[in-house]
């Protein structure tokens, strides 16, 4: 129910109301209207791409994980997994995501994890604008130089 009260020429205030450029409808700022909600398999392909790109990562997820992976890669018309060996725990405004890593052998595993740590965080909160409030990194394997490659893992760039 609108209430319309008389104004001083007559005329309601809804009347006035809406011949007044200054009035603004909606309440605020347009971008602001609304809620955004965000996959916790979007955040999962964001820190998956953001681990990658880590100098001393060699792949991601467990052993297992990437055996099946690899026999996946290979069917036509199967998509490489972005999300593998990534975990994300999606809320309104924060994520918490868990990582399962290999990295090369001979790096500082330390130093991969925080330099993991940091890109991940950087481009979740950069692209999403949730709050990232921990990356827990299991590192589930080292790459030897001697090894056979199971897959080859791809560089996204």
């Amino acid at each position: 129910m609108t209430d319309m009260t008389e104004n001083r020429g007559g005329e309601s205030e809804t009347a006035a109301a809406r011949r007044s450029p200054l009035v603004k409808r909606g309440g605020g700022d347009p971008g602001s209207r609304g809620r955004t909600t965000i996959a916790d398999g979007v955040v999962e392909k964001i820190a998956g791409l953001a681990a990658r790109d880590v100098d001393g990562v060699h792949a991601m997820g467990s052993g297992i994980s990437r055996t099946f992976g690899a026999v996946r890669d290979r069917v036509p018309g199967g998509a490489k997994s972005v999300t593998r060996g990534v975990k994300a725990e999606v809320g309104e405004v924060q994520a918490a995501l868990d990582l399962e890593i290999v990295v090369v052998y001979g790096v500082s595993i330390a130093d991969v994890a925080r330099d993991v740590r940091e890109n991940v965080i950087n481009a979740v909160e950069r692209m999403t604008g949730l709050e990232v409030v921990e990356v827990n990194i299991a590192v589930s394997d080292v790459k030897l130089p001697d090894e056979e490659e199971e897959e080859p893992e791809r560089r996204i760039q």
